[in-house]
């Protein structure tokens, strides 16, 4: 075995796969660096994004007794795992990307140090603007900052169910419960939760998730990424939000393609009905909201096991399931400030650059929502193997992943010297850049789906994006549609093929 396979077998081999699958994984054999970061991404894209695709390989392999190779290009990796910045719809204005609301960010505190808050939601922004007293400005805010010390806003905002954090080093996090929780937690962990029969294998599939239902409850980005991994390899992916809380377009375009979106209202018992009699009929059970907010809705673990024995049930958490955080809330930017990337990424540039002088210095961010993207796929992987799991062993399979394990996970890669990094890491290009050479090299059409509400008129809106980065020598996968709205289709299931 090479050793850029290394990562992608070790954990392979943590969910206990056929060992011998990982020779038929190629990846780039000199990924690093793949991005200009002092963190090993060109290994994380590629690895996660392959562990989902070899796991897409092997469920074909126990469905049709057919193998095939996966490959994977770190560069197509990295920009992949920044996809959002690079479609753009035929005909639409090319607006500025914005992943961020204007307020959000990092602001410096009395105590020296900087706080990073979230502000995309309109709640969370009023929650943020409520503990500070103070106007939606960035100016009004930076002031009120300075009278408040980090930690002490962090659990002020962590209290009133807000989402920000206050700056911290790995030193820091490594001492603090919640890390101390989180040192020896995988990216990705399997649990049986039930017993029921080995699941059914007939007909030949053309792809690796052919007649699959994937109920997808998910928002943001990690989870809508591995719902989009699902869709690729053939699954019958409906994504279902509500049409009470905000939406986030220029996530929602990217991340819906190859799904199927409806909407439903869980606080009213009609549509409380509906989720669960599609409860009944799926095989994965996908969601990403806070800790607790499904369940309180009928739709925990024990409940969606209990409806249908022989699921799949993922979730994804910022924080994981032990520890004094795990019940909190959080998005990439926020578990990259807390648990030490912003620092260590500050630091090293500043190291490249030769800069001395005040510290701490400000934050540096990643250049992508690496967790949110990791954690993405080893979500797609985690459910693809449970999958195998039902084929070979039987029973109900919980598949648990945390920003923050995926975090430390990335961490464990290893670093790159900061000569390395910055000035050989070539940086990504702009946001939108869709007539840049490379990002059109990745690049291709998506059509609106058909029967979307909107198409009455027989005109398809067709979108530029960012193909998927993991090739399959037998299955490849499906790409083409997208229904670029959320409630485009009717809540229930396509007729399985088989």
């Amino acid at each position: 075995m090479t050793t850029v396979r290394a990562p992608a077998a070790a954990l392979w081999q943590s969910l206990r796969l056929p060992a011998d699958a990982i020779s038929r994984l190629r990846l780039t054999e000199q990924p690093d660096p793949a991005v200009n970061s002092s963190f090993r991404l060109g290994t994380a894209a590629q690895t996660a994004i392959g562990l989902a695709g070899l796991a897409a390989a092997e469920l074909h392999k126990l469905r049709t007794g057919v193998e095939q190779d996966v490959s994977v290009e770190a560069r197509h990796a990295v920009l992949e795992f920044k996809s959002e910045a690079y479609y753009a719809i035929e005909g639409s204005s090319t607006e500025e990307f914005a992943l961020f609301d204007a307020l959000a960010g990092v602001y410096r505190t009395k105590d020296n140090s900087y706080v990073r808050i979230h502000t995309n939601f309109p709640h969370h922004k009023q929650g943020i603007l409520d503990i500070l007293s103070c106007e939606p400005t960035k100016e009004s805010i930076a002031q009120a900052m300075l009278q408040r010390n980090a930690l002490d806003f962090e659990t002020e905002a962590a209290n009133r169910g807000m989402v920000a954090t206050a700056l911290r080093s790995f030193e820091e996090w490594d001492a603090h419960p919640q890390g101390q929780a989180l040192a020896d937690v995988p990216p990705v962990m399997l649990v049986k939760v039930g017993e029921a029969p080995k699941r059914e294998v007939k007909g030949s599939k053309a792809r690796s998730l052919d007649s699959i239902r994937v109920l997808d409850l998910t928002r943001v980005l990690a989870g809508p990424v591995c719902g989009r991994t699902l869709a690729a390899h053939g699954a019958d992916v409906l994504w279902i939000t509500s049409p009470k809380l905000p939406a986030l377009p220029s996530l929602d375009l990217d991340t819906s393609r190859g799904k199927r979106t409806a909407q439903l209202d869980l606080n009213e018992p009609t549509d409380r009905e509906q989720c669960a009699s599609l409860v009944k009929d799926a095989d994965v059970f996908l969601q990403a909201y806070r800790p607790g907010g499904l369940s309180a809705k009928g739709f925990g673990v024990e409940d969606v096991v209990k409806a249908r024995p022989g699921v799949v049930y993922a979730s994804l958490r910022a924080y994981g399931w032990e520890g004094p955080w795990k019940e909190r809330r959080g998005f990439d930017s926020l578990v990259q400030t807390a648990t030490g990337f912003n620092v260590a990424e500050a630091e090293a540039y500043a190291t490249y650059t030769g800069e001395v002088g005040f510290r701490p210095l400000p934050p540096k961010a990643l250049p992508m929502q690496a967790l949110d993207h990791a954690a993405g796929y080893m979500l797609a992987f985690g459910i693809q193997a449970a999958l195998c799991k039902t084929i070979t062993e039987g029973g109900s399979w919980e598949v648990r992943v945390s920003l923050a394990a995926v975090g430390r996970w990335i961490r464990s890669l290893g670093r790159l010297d900061p000569v390395t990094a910055f000035r050989d890491g070539k940086p990504l290009p702009p946001p939108r850049a869709l007539g840049d050479l490379e990002v059109s090299r990745y690049a291709t059409k998506v059509v609106q789906s058909k029967g979307a509400k909107d198409d009455s008129d027989g005109q398809r809106k067709v979108m530029t994006a960012l193909t998927h980065a993991a090739k399959l020598s037998v299955t490849p996968v499906r790409e083409g549609e997208a229904p670029m709205r959320l409630d485009a289709h009717v809540p229930e299931w396509l007729p399985r093929a088989d």
